[in-house]
């Protein structure tokens, strides 16, 4: 499913593509609104393009039906076909209604039901096929081949660029004044490659630009190397930007027009999802929360003011389950929140006196939003605590405890720590010898713990098991396993067989202190 275009198109061709885009049978202008909260918390001003307004909650119908509006009466009367488990399934499926076309949709096995049926609703013919994206748009390639379909691409095609351009066209008309930079979220790259060609075609003194996660970087590490990089694997927390190997027109408009990219966490996209929801009352999905999260991380880290910035909250597509993740990290996303572990001694009143250290540190009476404690043994005991907190906080109020005393390890940044030791403090086990501990990311379906004990060896016992359903396709799991020494390679096998997504956290110091036998 290569590119169709043999000769690169120049900006000015681009600009005339978007010029005569066809969208709005289908998409509507989305509005640009202030985010008052938002920009007097940032001293500038923060505009969000809105579409998660769209029909499907998304942008991505923008490029779909102008791709589909482009075929021969022949094609469509044959047929489309794309690979997707997400937005760009939803918008082939409305486009080829509206143009009176079949649409299949072929997607992963592992896809929820309720993406499946929401496709379904729209008209679109829905295959299940593969474990991931990869297997389902090797089969689709296969299909369009056999039926003689036409492959609608998510990205990676001129006029589903020129289609996600119209975003740009419409910021620009529904904004005349100041605009000093477009924040854009990237996935395999067709957004930020249509909003690109736009901009700097038309305003080029705007800047652009790029937002991708951390654990989702290829469009940042393929412009730092010169060439497209593909990616072992990607987070799945943002599941609209998590491609593994971006466009090749993408890669080349955006290593050519983006002026700069920020790098994101999950903690700031959850922080941002809040943001979005204080100012307008919608909820947007992890991926359109991205460019929200990069504005504030770009004031605070070029120290802005009275600037103008606007953000592309480019779909809301998310499980209502989600939400209670996004509501735990939002507050440590936007450091509202700072854990930490606290050693104290098992002594008569060295508990009250951690409770008044915490009344005394500076800044005021602070809120606990989170205690667990848990004897260790006769001489110490250990404490899980969250303290509301301001920005940057969480190292000078570390050191206040150590001050009192407390030998205390800063956990605000530990991903093991907010995904399950918070959960499970006190678990140590005197019994757990030879432990290894491991962060996995197991895909939400059927037989996936079946596989993982299938692959495990016998004389390898489980010592530690914790899961907590995150409302995603995916779900977190922490599992602590006995492995002899001797059958370390044997374990290295293993964890490559079985081909989960895994952080080795054995090392950790969280896991010493709290569940380490």
């Amino acid at each position: 499913m290569p590119n169709r275009q043999t000769k690169p198109l120049s900006p000015q061709q681009y600009l005339t593509k978007i010029l005569n885009a066809k969208v709005y049978d289908v998409a509507k202008e989305s509005n640009l609104e202030v985010a008052k909260g938002l920009s007097r918390r940032l001293n500038n001003t923060v505009l969000l393009k809105r579409e998660d307004q769209q029909p499907v909650f998304s942008f991505k119908l923008r490029g779909a039906y102008n791709r589909m509006a482009h075929l021969s009466k022949e094609q469509l009367k044959r047929g489309v076909i794309c690979a997707s488990a997400g937005n760009h399934a939803q918008g082939v499926a409305l486009s080829a209604t509206r143009l009176g076309t079949k649409a299949v949709i072929v997607m992963p096995t592992t896809t929820p039901q309720l993406k499946v049926e929401a496709v379904q609703a729209l008209g679109g013919e829905v295959v299940l096929f593969g474990d991931s994206y990869s297997d389902a748009a090797t089969h689709a390639s296969a299909l369009e081949k056999k039926k003689g379909l036409t492959f609608v691409h998510p990205f990676d095609d001129p006029d589903v660029i020129a289609g996600q351009g119209t975003i740009a066209m419409e910021i620009l008309r529904q904004h005349q004044g100041p605009l000093d930079a477009v924040f854009v979220a990237i996935g395999g790259g067709g957004l930020i490659s249509g909003v690109a060609n736009y901009i700097k075609a038309v305003r080029p003194e705007v800047k652009v630009i790029g937002v991708q996660m951390n654990d989702s970087d290829a469009m940042v590490q393929s412009v730092a190397k010169g060439k497209r990089v593909p990616l072992p694997d990607v987070g799945l927390f943002s599941d609209g930007t998590a491609v593994k190997l971006v466009g090749q027109e993408t890669f080349r408009i955006t290593e050519d027009l983006v002026d700069d990219f920020v790098i994101v966490d999950t903690d700031a996209v959850c922080a941002a999802i809040k943001d979005v929801y204080v100012d307008t009352r919608s909820i947007v999905e992890p991926a359109g929360a991205l460019a929200v999260a990069a504005v504030k991380q770009y004031v605070n880290q070029h120290k802005t003011k009275g600037q103008t910035y606007a953000a592309i909250l480019c779909g809301a597509n998310i499980n209502f389950d989600r939400l209670r993740f996004v509501a735990e990290r939002a507050e440590v996303g936007e450091e509202r929140e700072a854990l930490f572990a606290v050693t104290m001694p098992e002594e008569r009143g060295s508990f009250r006196r951690f409770v008044q250290t915490i009344g005394d540190l500076p800044g005021g009476p602070r809120n606990v939003t989170e205690f667990n404690y848990r004897m260790h043994d006769s001489q110490q005991a250990h404490v899980f605590v969250g303290i509301s907190t301001q920005k940057g906080e969480s190292d000078k109020l570390a050191k206040q405890f150590i001050k009192r005393g407390f030998t205390t390890l800063d956990l605000t940044h530990d991903d093991l720590a907010k995904e399950h030791v918070r959960y499970m403090v006190g678990g140590a086990n005197s019994h757990a010898s030879d432990e290894r501990l491991l962060r996995f990311i197991f895909p939400e379906r059927p037989g996936a713990l079946l596989k993982f004990l299938d692959l495990l060896r016998p004389n390898w016992n489980i010592s530690l098991f914790h899961y907590r359903n995150q409302g995603a396709d995916y779900g977190r799991i922490l599992v602590g396993i006995q492995v002899p020494s001797a059958d370390q390679k044997a374990f290295k096998a293993f964890l490559s067989e079985l081909g989960y997504p895994y952080v080795d956290e054995t090392t950790n110091p969280v896991y010493r202190l709290f569940l380490r036998p």
